[in-house]
């Protein structure tokens, strides 16, 4: 699990850039305080696997092949280099 950096309006608006790219390079969530509660920034790459992950889990039959997937031995894998499409 990712630790979440917690920081008011006011910090974030005096050292935005820095924030942003520390969010970025480092894909570390930011939780924004203010008076009326709170926002949290993530990255584009987080923001995607988010929605990527709520999509997949959404769809019955392919999370049920995913778990299958992960519960499969590598032993009765497929080598990749004899997977056909």
């Amino acid at each position: 699990m990712k630790l979440m950096i917690n920081i008011n309006a006011t910090k974030l608006r005096k050292d935005l850039f820095n924030i942003l790219s520390q969010t970025i390079k480092f894909n570390e969530p930011v939780n924004v305080s203010t008076k009326d509660g709170n926002a949290v920034l993530i990255s584009e790459e987080d923001y995607n696997g988010l929605i990527e992950t709520v999509y997949l889990s959404s769809v019955p039959e392919l999370k049920d092949k995913i778990v299958e997937g992960i519960r499969t031995p590598l032993s009765e894998c497929v080598p990749e280099d004899e997977v056909s499409w």
